[in-house]
């Protein structure tokens, strides 16, 4: 095995670890579904974000799901992202107030519009995690 092999399957397993650790199922239904039609891309989605970005010692790991979850409701057009990272967020331990306060500071910033979207998908994932811990 090359080097830079070597190297590809060190992000893919730390990028693996990670995603499960962050994500849990919601991440990997996502890497499941890109299999069929962008396995390339799935894996890049392993080794990027998860294997490069979210290891990296500047942040932890809720810090990095506040950015994410404000930037994805920023964007206005990621609701399937961002009920996979809003549910990442409690994983990791943020609140459900403290995901709600994030998603109201978009009003101020990316419009009232963004922040509606943004606490309507949280509303969908506290329900069905409500549900999950139920059953």
């Amino acid at each position: 095995m090359t080097q830079q092999q070597n190297d590809t399957n060190e992000r893919f397993e730390r990028g693996w670890q990670a995603l499960a650790a962050i994500d849990g199922e919601a991440g990997t239904r996502v890497i499941d579904q890109l299999a069929d039609i962008a396995p390339d891309f799935a894996r890049y989605i392993v080794e990027f974000p998860f294997g490069d970005i979210y290891t990296r010692s500047g942040l932890d790991l809720r810090q990095r799901e506040i950015a994410t979850i404000a930037a994805l409701a920023a964007l206005g057009n990621a609701t399937s992202q961002l009920k996979v990272h809003i549910e990442a967020g409690l994983n990791v331990g943020l609140s459900r107030d403290e995901i709600v306060e994030v998603l109201i500071q978009m009003a101020v910033y990316a419009g009232f519009p963004a922040a509606l979207n943004g606490l309507f998908a949280a509303k969908e994932v506290f329900a069905a995690r409500a549900l999950q811990q139920a059953a």
